[in-house]
């Protein structure tokens, strides 16, 4: 073992972690203990150089960040066109890291990149990782050893590249039917979220946490379910979450379930609950939910990261966003810092603002003694990581790591037990060489299958690919997130209607929502749903030659009376669904 440099005796690895700390702890400044708070985005540079930033989502450069505001935690932003790109990258920024004062190695996070949405908000499609099911049909296979087999697959590939925190899983519960995050939950069914969520963390941190692993942060705690309306409260007019069913507690039992399997790391919600015992303020500044819940009742010393943006306004995609720290709208950035400082809390999600903080502790409002406990927790973490020891990666080998062909057929199994038949009228499976009208799916691919025709008139079967609906909202940003009725217009259900008066007809539709589904599955011969799955698999299960496994991990309401009737922190709670949860045909 190389002995550590005199001037830096925490890189002495033969020494407990906790005295590490306290040497490091030590011989840091104000200002190197402030840019621990932050946990920013940033952007790469292209072909794995630095990146002198990102003006479309206000990011600053690499040199900035890390040598100038002693930043060293970032969420990396977009997709490298490959692994080794992204590792290079990732050295890169370790070596500027190496250069600074106290060398302190940067931490790489990420939103899930193994599925195929993209949202900026919350998922990066990352073509060159194995491609999965999202949680939602992950939760559709029903299988715990498959969701810790996927999080131990994803923890060696965001490994290879260097990312070393994963800001998942999210194990809320999806009472809303209209919520526009349910995509990345396991549904509405608390024993199932609980169990697969806790598959997941020890997938990604492994079986015992230390150098190889990944670590997780669980949101978003004490649940983001339960949204008046549905509405999402990354918007202001969703910043209300309602527990007319009185469940605010069966929001928090997978929460406990991750604390037993070990999450490293937890990131509270941005939504204020109403009409509770705790104060109405977002959780990621209240004291109640933080400390009196999180840290008091269940006992968590782990790092509590805010969501983004509770600081700070910032333009996201061209429009501007007010900071989204509901029921503090009225506080200045440096109170809403302060109060979330108060709650809790370790880092500040999406903020780069050191100045703020800065000016915090030099009025005395904020006490050295109060930064140096959640540094701690966060030099810990590095630590345990492995990164003070050796925070480089093999850029050479990263992309036959990442994406290898094990990896990818691993994800398509997922994808293939995910599918979920809702009806059949014995349309399915349909023979090989059948001839075959399709829209929405590839047809090089359904060559491989029968015969593509290019109109129903022409065809034995019919299948068409659909996504649930969703209302247009007013900027860019917000379109990501897919939030209101939960009605199909009606041209699309006469297009479906009319191609199955020509032919019979197949329907799958990316179900991210509980569509109403009614009028479709009356149109149709079958009705399938997925939650992320290419043309292949899809065929494989439609053909038989995939067993139809798929169970749904929701209810599909009947009605949009029905789901505006139910109460957004009950599960199961529309009148008479169409389909209920585990529903799931078998061809």
């Amino acid at each position: 073992m190389t002995a550590a440099p005199e001037n830096r005796p925490w890189l002495d690895a033969s020494l407990p972690v906790d005295e590490r700390v306290d040497l490091l702890l030590r011989e840091m400044t104000v200002p190197e203990k402030i840019g621990q708070f932050f946990h920013a985005m940033i952007s790469m540079g292209e072909g794995g150089e630095l990146s002198d930033g990102n003006p479309e989502f206000n990011i600053a450069s690499n040199r900035e960040y890390v040598v100038d505001r002693h930043m060293s935690h970032f969420n990396v932003l977009g997709a490298a066109p490959s692994a080794g790109e992204l590792a290079r990258w990732y050295n890169n920024i370790q070596e500027l890291a190496a250069s600074t004062r106290l060398g302190i190695p940067v931490t790489i996070s990420t939103d899930p990149r193994h599925s195929s949405s993209e949202n900026p908000g919350a998922a990066i499609f990352t073509s060159s990782f194995s491609q999965w099911p999202e949680p939602l049909g992950l939760a559709a296979t029903r299988d715990a050893a498959l969701v810790e087999r996927f999080g131990d697959i994803a923890r060696q590939e965001y490994v290879a590249v260097g990312i070393r925190v994963a800001l998942h899983p999210q194990i809320d519960l999806a009472t809303e039917p209209r919520w526009a995050r349910q995509l990345q939950t396991f549904g509405e069914d608390v024993d199932l979220t609980s169990e697969l969520g806790a598959a997941y963390i020890r997938g990604f941190q492994g079986e015992t946490f230390g150098a190889g692993s990944v670590s997780t942060m669980t949101k978003h705690f004490p649940g983001g379910g339960p949204q008046k309306d549905g509405e999402d409260p990354h918007f202001d007019y969703g910043r209300e979450q309602v527990y007319p069913g009185d469940q605010f507690e069966l929001h928090l039992k997978p929460f406990e379930a991750a604390f037993a399997a070990g999450t490293r790391q937890i990131m509270p919600y941005y939504g204020m609950p109403v009409d509770t015992e705790y104060e109405e303020v977002g959780f990621g500044l209240n004291k109640d939910v933080i400390t009196g819940l999180l840290r008091e009742r269940f006992g968590y010393d782990g790092i509590v990261c805010t969501d983004w943006g509770l600081i700070t306004d910032q333009a996201i995609l061209g429009t501007e966003f007010a900071a989204r720290g509901w029921g503090a709208e009225h506080l200045t950035p440096h109170e809403r810092m302060a109060k979330i400082l108060d709650a809790g809390c370790d880092q500040f999600g999406g903020e780069q603002c050191v100045w703020i903080l800065s000016d915090l502790v030099q009025s005395g409002r904020i006490a050295e003694e109060r930064l140096d406990e959640s540094v701690r927790r966060l030099l810990r973490e590095k630590f345990d990581l492995g990164l003070f020891d050796d925070p480089y990666v093999d850029a050479g080998a990263a992309d036959e790591i990442v994406g290898s062909r094990e990896f990818r057929e691993a994800g398509l199994d997922a994808q293939r037990a995910s599918i979920t038949v809702l009806s059949n009228d014995g349309v399915l499976p349909f023979g090989r060489g059948a001839k075959l009208y399709v829209e929405g799916v590839s047809a090089d691919v359904a060559a491989e299958y029968g015969e593509v025709v290019s109109t129903p008139a022409e065809a034995d079967l019919a299948i068409l690919r659909i996504q649930a609906p969703y209302e247009q909202r007013a900027s860019a940003f917000e379109n990501f997130f897919h939030a209101g009725s939960l009605d199909f217009p009606a041209e699309v259900v006469e297009h479906v209607a009319e191609v199955a008066a020509s032919v019979p007809t197949v329907v799958d539709v990316f179900l991210d929502r509980p569509a109403i589904l009614a009028p479709v599955v009356e149109a149709a011969n079958a009705v399938v749903a997925n939650w992320g799955a290419s043309s292949a698999p899809l065929l494989d299960v439609l053909s038989g030659a995939a067993r139809a496994t798929g169970r749904l991990p929701f209810d599909v309401p009947r009605s949009m009376a029905a789901v505006e009737a139910s109460r957004p922190d009950v599960p199961f709670d529309t009148v008479d669904p169409l389909f209920r949860f585990g529903h799931g045909l078998s061809l």
